[in-house]
């Protein structure tokens, strides 16, 4: 029962509540949920950044894919250096370490992982198509996304539903990083499988700013 509170205070973004069960239960930091997660990583995975830095302030021992989500550079170093092929690895849910890192915003881990030899390239393995690239623009990290474009990163890869670098930045309304992916080549003119561009996203979502900018470089609707 104490495990399934845990977690519930995990996902719902209750800090007091789950540093009162750690205090009455402190094993609950290594306790896994029904899918196998970790409280860190659903922490990361739910936007709980409060709860993730207490779960590492309170001793939570964190794998290597943990480490890469959680932003915690000294953790990730630790464990590649014990095990250099581990940076190419991916987690236990199928997305490559270094696409983690990026889609969380962590530049200076994706960027050592990529140091180590991870490809900006390699895609999940859980049949969602996704890689470090999609990961960092859907999440709305330009800076992440550019340094990813300038150092291999596909910038017309299409997955799921033909779904581009592009077609996602203008469905949530990036304007920045709909600019830099122009600005390195991006296919301005790219359709989803069901026939629909930028423009369509930005206007059908109410981004006026990118819509606006997308009609001014020649895409029409």
């Amino acid at each position: 029962m104490s495990q399934t509170v845990f977690f519930a205070a995990v996902q719902a973004g209750d800090t007091a509540e789950v540093a009162r069960l750690l205090a009455e239960e402190p094993a609950l930091l290594e306790a896994k949920n029904e899918q196998g997660a970790s409280a860190v990583l659903m922490a990361c995975y739910t936007g709980r950044k409060e709860i993730r830095d207490l779960l590492v302030e309170k001793g939570a021992r964190l794998a290597l894919h943990e480490a890469a989500a959680a932003g915690k550079l000294s953790r990730v170093e630790e464990l590649v250096e014990a095990n250099p092929a581990a940076a190419t690895g991916h987690s236990p849910d199928g997305f490559p370490l270094l696409a983690l890192a990026a889609a969380f915003g962590h530049e200076e881990v994706a960027r050592y992982l990529h140091r180590k030899g991870a490809d900006v390239n390699a895609l999940a393995t859980n049949g969602s198509g996704y890689t470090a690239l999609t990961g960092a623009v859907a999440s709305g990290h330009r800076a992440v996304a550019e340094w990813l474009v300038e150092n291999g990163a596909d910038v017309n890869y299409r997955y799921a539903k033909g779904y581009s670098a592009l077609l996602t930045a203008a469905a949530n309304g990036h304007l920045d990083i709909v600019k830099m992916l122009l600005a390195h080549g991006a296919d301005l003119n790219a359709l989803t499988h069901d026939g629909k561009n930028a423009l369509n996203f930005a206007e059908q979502r109410g981004h006026q700013d990118v819509a606006a900018h997308l009609r001014a470089v020649g895409l029409t609707a």
